[in-house]
């Protein structure tokens, strides 16, 4: 019996090449790739938002510069009277961190090794917050890009009907992205009113404690928030440390705090905010957030669900796709 003689052909040979090319060419514009996607998300998110401005007469262009003053205005505001006790409370509480610890384990844990960490922190901080400001040009670009997928919306499927195969691909494009507008555009907006409302709530029970540094924990409260089923139980750490370090009991009661606050979320918050927008089962979130902060770190883990979303639409469409034809 001869041996299976195996021919690659020059078509094969090239194509291979340019799909290596083209893996490489994606792999360097990753962050391009990341910066359009992330503006994708928000664009399903204000978009709708700015439909609603164009149907009292005014021009979209002109709806999207306005809906940009207004959330640079509210974030202006929050950082304005956030900020100065933010600081206050949180260098306090960086002081006071190593006799806290050094109460809680008797004199056990040796301090030395976390106190030039300790000190160094407000000034990495600061380092941070410079290197943030630094990027402006990025966010610019993000505002741009974000400003003029707003204003080609209602152009999208025209672009994107080179993806459906079916007679009608421009109604057929306009479902997807509707589709999409409504999973992630839901999701981006839901998530910002679940941050709000569990850093608000962390805030009124953190002071009707006596917590002192209720300010910081309940923004790293909100903040994390953004990490789903993950992020809550991280933020609680330091809150209990802060209560362990007045007594066992207050530490207790800020257990018990999270723990009610947590249970009202997922039992009464988040399904009224997050499920019509989400619908994922959480077995499959966490699996999604642990593959993501693997391969991309905390941006990784956020970006995670509506990465999750993106994936489920595109897969019922092609499964509709299959099931028409």
């Amino acid at each position: 019996m001869k041996p299976a003689k195996i021919e690659i052909s020059h078509k094969t040979i090239t194509f291979t090449v340019f799909f290596l090319l083209f893996l490489v060419f994606l792999y360097q514009i990753r962050g391009v790739l990341l910066l359009l996607f992330i503006a994708i998300i928000f664009m399903s998110a204000l978009s709708p938002i700015v439909d609603k401005f164009q149907k009292l007469k005014i021009p979209r262009g002109l709806a999207v510069l306005f809906l940009y003053i207004l959330i640079w205005g509210a974030i202006s505001y929050g950082i304005a009277s956030l900020v100065p006790p933010l600081i206050e409370q949180s260098s306090v509480f960086i002081s006071r961190l190593p006799q806290d610890v050094a109460q809680l384990t008797s004199g056990r844990f040796d301090l030395s090794i976390l106190e030039p960490h300790l000190n160094t922190l407000p000034e990495k901080i600061l380092k941070f917050v410079v290197g943030a400001f630094n990027n402006v040009i990025t966010l610019f670009t993000f505002m741009v890009i974000l400003y003029y997928l707003i204003l080609e919306r209602k152009n999208l499927k025209k672009y994107l009907t080179f993806l459906f195969g079916d007679g009608n691909r421009e109604k057929h494009a306009e479902e997807f992205i509707s589709q999409l507008e409504r999973k992630l555009g839901g999701w981006v907006r839901g998530q910002l009113v679940l941050m709000f409302v569990i850093g608000l709530m962390s805030y009124i029970g953190l002071s009707f404690l006596g917590i002192e540094f209720a300010i910081p924990l309940a923004f790293i409260a909100g903040l994390l928030e953004i990490i789903p089923n993950v992020g809550p139980t991280i933020a609680m750490i330091p809150a209990v440390l802060v209560g362990l370090g007045i007594s066992p009991i207050m530490g207790l009661a800020v257990f018990a705090l999270y723990l009610i606050i947590q249970q009202l979320e997922n039992n009464l918050i988040v399904p009224k905010i997050m499920s019509k927008a989400v619908g994922l089962n959480p077995l499959v979130i966490i699996i999604s957030l642990l593959i993501g902060f693997r391969t991309a770190g905390a941006a990784g883990a956020v970006l995670a669900v509506p990465t999750l979303l993106l994936i489920e639409i595109i897969v019922n469409d092609l499964y509709h796709q299959h099931h028409r034809k």
